[in-house]
């Protein structure tokens, strides 16, 4: 993957964030109230937004850090996949993925704090 295609997925991770963020504050809010997840849907977008923001810094940057970049790629999957899913199925079992995300979101900074920009 090259740096500019990275770039290119960091900005739909980006967009994503906000539309689940917002489908989660209207459109789902019924369902996320009803299975009390609506502060679970809010942290899985807070975190998405944040590591959309810090892949597309990555992506722009030289050099461009595959491994960190594939680390929060990851951890939005896991971390912020998982606790939507969780949220609108109420399918408790899959908070069992959710430390694999958070495990890649620490992987990814201190990728940055040890290989630096």
């Amino acid at each position: 993957m090259n740096a500019r295609l990275a770039f290119r997925i960091s900005a739909i991770l980006g967009f994503l964030g906000v539309a689940l963020g917002a489908m989660g504050a209207h459109a789902l809010e019924d369902t996320l109230t009803a299975h009390e997840r609506l502060d679970t849907w809010e942290t899985a977008a807070l975190y998405h937004l944040i590591h959309a923001l810090i892949l597309a810094f990555i992506a722009g940057r030289a050099p461009f850090l595959k491994g960190a970049w594939w680390a929060f790629f990851i951890g939005i999957l896991l971390f912020s996949g998982s606790l939507y899913i969780l949220s609108l199925t109420n399918v408790t079992m899959l908070g069992a993925v959710t430390p694999f995300g958070g495990v890649a979101f620490l992987t990814g900074w201190a990728w940055l704090a040890i290989k630096g920009l």
